[in-house]
Parts: C-alpha cells; sequence; structure tokens
C-alpha cells in the first residue's frame, strides 16, 4: 500500500489498474473521486483536493455470508454522473434552510460468482459521501458479516480522536456512550488506548486540508460504525460495534431480506471554516418524517440535577426551578431521575400545571434499559416495547409534558440503533420532543426526525463535577467540540456555570461559561446554573441570556484551532452572536474579522480583572484585535 500510495492518482490506472472509472468531481471541480478496481479485482477510492491527494487509495467491499464482494471483483458498469440537489430546513443546526449540491455517480461491480454491488459515490464542494446497496435477487437473507471500507491518510498526518470506550464497562456498565476525552494532535497510526476504536466525527489534517469523517442516515436496518483501534501506516478501517451492544436478545449487525443499503459515509474536507460551516452530516441523513412544525420548538432549559444532583429531584426544588426559567424567559425545565418516586404522577400534573401559568414547559426523565445495565434509576424499563411506549407517551401526553430525556443505551449494535428510532418515531406520534442521554451520536437523526432537540454523546458538564481532573480537562475539551462532536449534531453538553460547583475549584473564567452558550449547538440548552449562581452576574449577562436566540440561521468560521481556541459567528434574524474561547494558559491576541457584519456597532461582553468578573464595552465590525484571557471567553452582539 506505501509504494502504491506515493504514485500520483494520474497514474494509478496506468500502472496498476484492471478498470479505472472516470473521475467524479465536485460542482466547483476542486474535489476529485477516483475509484479502481486493480489487476487482482480488489475495489479502492481515493480522493484529491485541486490535484492534491486527501484520501490515499483506500479498500472498499463488504462481505456478505454467502457473498463476498471484497474482492476478485470486476467492473460492470458506471452510471453517468448526475447533479442532486436537495433543501431542508432545520430548527436545531448551524443553519435553518440548507442548499446541498453534489454530482453522483454509482459504480457496479461483481464478484466470481456473479453477484452485484452497487456503490454510490457524491461530490460536493465540502466532501465526499459514499454507500453500497447489495440488491442480489438470488441471495435471499443479506446477512452482513465484515467491511473492508477504509480511510488511508499520508502518515506524516494529524488527528483528533475521541476513543471509543469499552462495552460494559464504567458506571454500573452504562458504557458506551461517546464519553472520553479526546487525544489531541497525535500521529495517524496511533492505536486507541482502550482498544474499542474511535467515535464519529474523527477528525485530521493532512497537509493544508482538514478532514472529518462521520456517517449518516441510520434508519435502524443497519449497525452504527467506528474506525478500528489500529491503524497501522495510517490507515483507518470501518469497525463494527462489541457483540454486548444490543437490544436484549437483539441483533448486533444488520441483515435485511430486501435491499441491503449501508449509511453514508461520509468524508468532510478542505479549510477549517469549510468544516466548521458544512452541513454535510446531515445533508445525507433522509429527509424529515411528517411532525407539526408548531411542536418543533427549541429553548432553553433550566436543570437541578447539574449541581445538586439527586436531591434537587423534590417537588419544591423543581417548583424553584420553573420559577428560575421563567425569570430567564427560557422555556422548559427538566425534571430528572427518580421523578416517579419522589415527586410522583399527580405532583408532576401539579408541577406541569404551575408551568404552564408561567409559560414554563416541563421535561422528563427516562431510563431506558432492560437487562443491559445495572442502572437502577426509574422509571426503569417503561418504554422498552410498543405497547409500553404508547401508553407512557400517551399518558405523558395528557399530563401536558412536552418532552422526555432518555438515558443509558447499549451502544451501536442494528438492534439498539432501531430501539433509538423506535423510540423517535413513537415519541413523534405522540407530539413530544426528544433527548438521549448516554447515547450514541446522532449521526443526522435532528433532520430525519425533528422532535430530536439535542443528544448528549459527550462527555458534558456533569463529568466536570465529579472530579477535579475532569474540570481542569473541560477548559481543552470544549475548544475540541465544536471541531468533531458538535460539528453537525445537537449536542447536549449542559453548559454554563457561573457560581462554584461543589467541592469543585473551576478551571473556566466567567467568558468562557457565557460563551459556551453560543459556540454550543443544542436544540433545547440545558444550562447548568442554578438561580444562586445566576444571582452573581451582571444585569447585562442575564440581559443576554434571556434574549439568547432559540436557534440559528447562519455560522461563519471567524478563527481557532481544536482544542486550543475556537471563534464563531452565528445568525438569528437579523441579529448576530459571536463566540470565542480560549483555552490555554495564556492569554490570546485574535484577529477578527468581522467585515460581513459591515458598519453594524455592537456589545461585547468578556471577562473583568478577576475570574468571576465580566466587562461590557462598546465593539465595532469591521476587523478588530482582541485579547482573550487564558481560560476566558466572550460574547459580541450585533443586532
Amino acid at each position: 500500500m506505501n509504494a502504491y500510495c506515493r504514485i500520483p492518482l494520474a497514474a494509478i490506472a496506468l500502472l496498476c489498474t484492471h478498470a479505472h472509472a472516470a473521475a467524479l468531481t465536485s460542482p466547483d471541480r476542486h474535489i476529485s473521486v477516483d475509484v479502481v478496481v486493480s489487476s487482482t479485482g480488489t475495489l479502492t477510492y481515493a480522493v484529491s483536493r485541486d490535484g492534491k491527494p486527501v484520501i490515499l487509495p483506500s479498500a472498499l467491499g463488504l462481505q456478505l455470508k454467502g457473498a463476498d464482494l471484497s474482492g476478485k471483483l470486476s467492473l460492470a458498469a458506471s452510471s453517468p454522473v448526475k447533479p442532486v440537489r436537495d433543501t431542508y430546513e432545520l430548527a436545531t443546526a448551524k443553519k435553518r434552510r440548507i442548499t446541498y449540491s453534489a454530482n453522483e455517480q454509482t459504480h457496479t461491480v461483481r464478484n466470481a460468482a456473479g453477484q452485484a454491488m452497487d456503490v454510490t459515490f457524491r461530490a460536493s464542494n465540502d466532501g465526499v459521501a459514499f454507500r453500497y446497496v447489495v440488491r442480489e435477487p438470488k441471495l435471499g437473507l443479506k446477512q452482513f458479516v465484515s467491511e473492508s471500507t477504509s480511510f488511508a491518510f499520508d502518515p506524516a498526518s494529524k488527528a483528533w480522536l475521541q476513543p471509543m470506550s469499552v462495552a460494559q464497562t464504567g458506571w454500573s456498565n452504562t458504557n458506551p456512550s461517546y464519553e472520553e476525552h479526546y487525544q489531541r494532535e497525535i500521529a495517524v497510526g496511533t492505536p486507541s488506548k482502550l482498544g474499542a476504536g474511535w467515535v464519529f466525527p474523527a477528525l485530521f489534517r493532512t497537509g493544508d486540508t482538514w478532514v472529518a469523517l462521520t456517517e449518516a442516515s441510520m434508519d435502524g436496518s443497519f449497525h452504527a460504525s467506528r474506525l478500528a483501534s489500529e491503524s497501522p501506516n495510517g490507515v483507518y478501517r470501518l469497525a463494527p460495534p462489541a457483540a454486548p451492544e444490543v437490544f436484549t436478545n437483539g441483533a448486533l449487525l444488520a441483515s435485511a431480506k430486501g435491499d441491503l443499503v449501508t449509511p453514508w459515509r461520509i468524508v468532510t474536507l478542505g479549510s477549517l471554516k469549510t468544516l466548521v460551516e458544512s452541513t454535510l452530516g446531515t445533508d445525507l441523513a433522509a429527509p424529515s418524517i411528517s411532525f407539526s412544525k408548531a411542536r418543533v420548538q427549541p429553548g432553553h432549559a433550566s436543570w437541578s440535577w447539574a449541581l445538586l444532583k439527586d436531591d434537587g429531584t423534590v417537588f419544591d426544588t423543581q417548583k424553584r426551578f420553573v420559577d428560575f426559567a421563567a425569570d430567564m424567559k427560557w422555556d422548559y425545565t427538566l425534571v430528572d431521575a427518580d421523578w416517579d418516586r419522589k415527586i410522583g404522577v399527580d405532583k408532576l400534573r401539579e408541577l406541569v400545571k404551575y408551568a404552564d401559568g408561567k409559560k414554563v414547559g416541563i421535561l422528563v426523565w427516562y431510563n431506558s434499559s432492560g437487562a443491559w445495565n445495572k442502572t437502577e434509576y426509574s422509571p426503569k424499563g417503561a418504554l422498552l416495547t410498543p405497547a409500553q411506549r404508547k401508553k407512557e407517551f400517551a399518558r405523558l401526553r395528557e399530563l401536558g409534558v412536552k418532552g422526555v430525556k432518555i438515558d443509558f443505551f447499549a451502544g451501536d449494535g442494528q438492534s439498539m440503533i432501531a430501539y433509538y428510532v423506535d423510540l423517535l418515531k413513537d415519541a413523534a406520534d405522540a407530539g413530544l420532543l426528544v433527548n438521549f442521554h448516554g447515547a450514541t451520536l446522532p449521526r443526522g437523526w435532528s433532520r430525519t426526525y425533528p422532535n430530536l432537540m439535542t443528544v448528549e454523546a459527550v462527555r458534558g458538564f456533569e463529568f466536570a463535577t465529579f472530579e477535579q481532573a475532569d474540570q481542569d480537562a473541560v477548559v481543552a475539551h470544549a475548544a475540541m467540540l465544536p471541531f468533531a462532536r458538535n460539528l453537525f449534531d445537537p449536542m447536549d453538553f449542559t453548559p454554563m456555570v457561573f457560581g462554584d460547583i461543589p467541592k469543585i475549584k473551576r478551571a473556566t473564567r466567567n467568558g468562557f461559561e457565557l460563551a459556551e452558550s453560543v459556540l454550543f449547538l443544542s436544540g433545547i440548552q440545558h444550562f447548568a446554573e442554578r438561580p444562586e449562581g445566576m444571582a452573581t452576574a451582571p444585569g447585562y449577562v442575564k440581559t443576554l441570556l434571556q434574549d439568547l436566540p432559540r436557534s440559528w440561521d447562519d455560522v461563519r468560521f471567524i478563527d481557532g484551532y481544536p482544542g486550543r481556541y475556537a471563534v464563531i459567528a452565528r445568525r438569528s434574524g437579523d441579529s448576530w452572536y459571536v463566540a470565542g474561547i480560549n483555552a490555554d494558559g495564556a492569554a490570546r491576541k485574535v484577529d477578527l474579522d468581522l467585515s460581513f457584519l459591515g458598519a453594524r456597532s455592537g456589545t461585547l461582553i468578556a471577562d473583568g480583572d478577576t475570574e468571576r468578573s465580566f466587562t461590557q464595552a462598546p465593539i465595532k465590525a469591521g476587523k478588530t484585535t482582541i485579547s482573550i484571557k487564558p481560560q476566558g471567553g466572550f460574547v459580541a452582539v450585533f443586532k
């Protein structure tokens, strides 16, 4: 592979191929995909940007029971290139009105037994996507066995990756939940320290090109994948989930009686600005199911559990947090685990009625789990069957509850992915919003299921309240998230505390905490702060948080570097919010090019002289330089 990879792409067909399809290019012709069947029947693809290799020749293919479609292949046909154009709206993403344009081509290959497989590629101006379809009518049940798909990088490339946790480890056997720290700027080929692989999105830099790998369009028929733990010479292979990652007695790997269709595998590539502004993770997701637009209500929520933990899940405390949400003009209050035992249905009805009078919606927690972990929090086991879900969701609807937070899933097996999808569909039928915790990466589900407001799938703020080590690490971790976990999908990090954390010394300044409210994308932003901490902030900070948009219309990347700092601008209507954080231990000067704002003037809220103070000052658009304090941040508002 190494010698093969050093050959210029244009020469590959002449030197070592049996069949070489014409290159597929993006609409702007900067990105090119070469698909090759070698003389030995190996199917590969390669991706270049402006003529420079990005993904070196990498393997394609599937192994099914009774059909080896990974080798000894011949190219049977290549379809004409056709343009693809799609438009859609999202209320929980970085952009509201989204247009996707790409060029598409399908290659049909056959093995020695004459069995066929289609591989469809799409090239857009911000990346490449591909998926497999096996329609072979003579193969009745199509059972997935393994996959050859790989992503080969130049050995000099660097990676920013989160290890996959080992299934059935962690508190009460609740792993994997995509809740590890990132390994930042490591050499490609570095093995995963946990041995269970690497999660999506996976971030790389090769030459002057940034790459984010992920997948999308998970309809419940296929398992979710990850990158394998071992990546010799910078070649990352797709790997399946581990055996325990299933619904009780459910399937681990995909199978189909009809067509076997894989998710889209996505290679977003370009400048860092291209990645941060890209929507490929939802562009390749399936279109929306039917769900009332009136019920798609993004917003902000108060949440007692972040700082008060289990002791806060009592009626009087939840009533106080409803008052807090009303005072902050927030939309929801989340009532967490054990509400059924500590509050009860009758008092929940009373709380819902009280909250409704203050124009605050109530969200309630559920334990997803059956036998796959040892958690005892309740309500538990109430959502495992269609009949149970229909009954439970109907009761919540009758109570006036707006949505559910469902926690503690088993991983990425096909049967568990199907469980997620069934929950989303049944909740949609009941008109309920959904938040998944202890969960997998949603992989574009927020487009397909508009009732999905957010998903954890991150080592969120709650971890930084348990151990000082996690608190100390949260600064660099937070500066990774806009470039990886939160790149495409909504993320329930549960940010923002201005006051003290019990038994923990906060590592961040207040400006850093405030900036998270804009930087982090979540359909419902569950704020961790409690009323006492909010009371320490000046009035102008409280006003900003009262007026903070519930969703965004557009995004612009201003500056940043994964794990070090991030500055991003978001638009809602005619207003722009520019937020930045600095994870370093020294002040950072950042050049802001805000020329796109014209001659506007705005207000800058940043860190004061102490770690727990703020300053407010005017700021003008155009080109300017600001200094961000160590572990600090800012928000600038232009209305």
